[in-house]
């Protein structure tokens, strides 16, 4: 008969969420994640596979716990309260009292070298998912009459979404949430509108 499991996955997968979260990528060393997760390397090894399959693995549930307002913000009536929803409830996630600030895929993905790349191109590739999801949506939102014909929904999400990514670098530096919600507020000042 196997051994049980000294520890319960769920919650070391969620302390490894905060020690990435905390020190980046290349910044977590084995070691670290062991003694914060309270297991052995062959423990870890076996529950997780290795740091980068640990790493998808929170970044995953970094998306379902603390990212999930976005899919409801693209819903919003109109493309002007979509973004505004999606800034707003990204400053609350960077500033979360509960959680290291800022962002795990911006603090992942700050200092990667060679030997991270697949782990680079990982964080690329879900930001990418993102910015076309409101790329798709403007896109809607312009064929409904909701959005100016001659703006580019792709120029516009990638303004929004760069707007985010400098959101992420300020919280980790520091910066509140109500200076995070003004950076919001120009950032919609800028809003197109739509000539009827």
């Amino acid at each position: 008969m196997g051994r049980h499991r000294e520890f319960n996955p769920d919650e070391a997968l969620h302390i490894a969420l905060q020690v990435f979260r905390r020190q980046g990528y290349e910044g977590t060393s084995i070691s670290d994640l062991t003694d914060a997760m309270g297991i052995t390397r062959p423990s870890l090894y076996a529950a997780f596979g290795n740091k980068e399959d640990l790493f998808r693995q929170t970044l995953d549930l970094y998306e379902r716990q603390h990212l999930c307002f976005a899919h409801e913000a693209l819903q919003a009536p109109t493309a002007r309260e979509a973004v505004e929803r999606l800034l707003r409830g990204y400053a609350d996630v960077l500033t979360d009292p509960m959680n290291p600030p800022g962002c795990l895929g911006v603090n992942g993905a700050v200092a990667c070298s060679e030997a991270s790349e697949a782990i680079r191109e990982e964080l690329i590739a879900r930001r990418m998912v993102n910015e076309n999801n409101l790329r798709d949506r403007l896109e809607q939102a312009r064929s409904n009459g909701d959005f100016p014909k001659d703006e580019g929904p792709v120029d516009w999400a990638r303004y929004v979404v760069s707007i985010g990514l400098g959101m992420a670098v300020k919280a980790a530096s520091g910066a509140s949430r109500e200076e995070l919600h003004r950076v919001v507020d120009f950032a919609l000042r800028g809003w197109p509108t739509v000539l009827r």
